[in-house]
């Protein structure tokens, strides 16, 4: 069992770039998902990076992603905080505790990859998504 927190980072149509310009720079294995791959290839976004990440012999994990046209990218705003891993109970904790004050942008509840996934911006200001997976 295990949660982990680890950087989240936006692009605008740069995630894969950024993606591998990182693993470069850290060595290590991508994984990437599109948006086409996720019911959405006949739009612009098809090609774009719904979920990239970056495991490096170090042990780190970086996580990336293209943000839709309809969201605001600003770069310098456009790191979140993931909460990830498959300790559930844990990680409801962590983010009923995190939504004291929050805004809700996603309830944490079960997605179209079969996990468990929230996204929520705290009270102060600060980006986190939660996913819970199913143990290994």
């Amino acid at each position: 069992m295990v949660a982990r927190l680890n950087p989240y980072l936006n692009f605008q149509g740069q995630a894969r770039e950024a993606l591998e310009f990182y693993q470069g720079v850290l060595g290590g294995e991508t994984r990437v998902s599109t948006f086409g791959e996720f019911g959405m290839s006949e739009t612009p976004l098809a090609d774009q990076v719904m979920h990239g990440q970056l495991e490096t012999p170090a042990g780190m994990t970086l996580m990336v992603s293209d943000l839709p046209p309809d969201m605001e990218y600003k770069p310098g705003t456009n790191v979140t905080v993931s909460l990830s891993g498959d300790e559930a109970e844990l990680l409801r904790g962590y983010w009923e505790g995190l939504s004291d004050g929050a805004t809700v942008h996603t309830p944490l509840a079960m997605q179209m990859w079969g996990d468990e996934f929230g996204q929520l911006t705290d009270r102060f200001g600060i980006g986190w998504l939660v996913n819970i997976g199913v143990p290994q």
